[in-house]
């Protein structure tokens, strides 16, 4: 994975680009974002990987490099290597739409639940931007690292709430 980070890097000076322009061109708000993928402390879900393949006109096989390439195949399973000869960025999408096939047959939430989780990532982030000096990671919070915070959180509070229904909802009310 860590070519991976090194390659936009060197991708990026390649075509003489801007953190700043990598950042608007992949949907990141600001360059310090850019900065921080390209030191490989913030992890890319494979969306984003084409995102930056996109923006650099590569192809996302060689934005990864050959070591994540022998990861995915090493730790796929043999038919799925097979069956896209060995290509690593679509065994990497075909298992994570395994993934998302697995988690589809979670109890959904209702609105009740939105609501609720709204509400108290509402509350969290009026705290947050209220006070004044919050430190994330030894420096100054900045409006980025506190939307990870809140996004983190919601996707935390959703995967709570639909383990509970899952759990202490009666075999008679499940659907099957």
């Amino acid at each position: 994975m860590i070519d991976l980070y090194r390659n936009i890097r060197k991708f990026r000076i390649e075509h003489k680009m801007s953190q700043d322009t990598l950042a608007k061109l992949t949907g990141y708000t600001s360059r310090s974002s850019i900065a921080k993928i390209e030191k490989g402390e913030v992890d890319l879900p494979l969306s984003k990987i084409e995102a930056f393949a996109d923006a650099l006109n590569v192809e996302p096989s060689e934005l990864m490099g050959d070591t994540w390439e022998d990861d995915v195949i090493n730790s796929s399973r043999l038919d799925v290597a097979e069956h896209f000869d060995g290509d690593p960025f679509l065994i990497a999408k075909a298992m994570e739409a395994e993934k998302n096939d697995a988690l589809s047959n979670q109890p959904e939430l209702n609105k009740r639940d939105s609501k609720q989780i709204e509400e108290i990532l509402q509350q969290t982030k009026d705290k947050l931007t209220s006070q004044e000096g919050l430190m994330f990671d030894g420096d100054p919070a900045s409006p980025e690292a506190i939307e990870s915070i809140l996004n983190a959180m919601e996707i935390g509070m959703e995967m709570a709430k639909k383990k509970n229904k899952e759990k202490y909802t009666p075999k008679k009310y499940k659907k099957d």
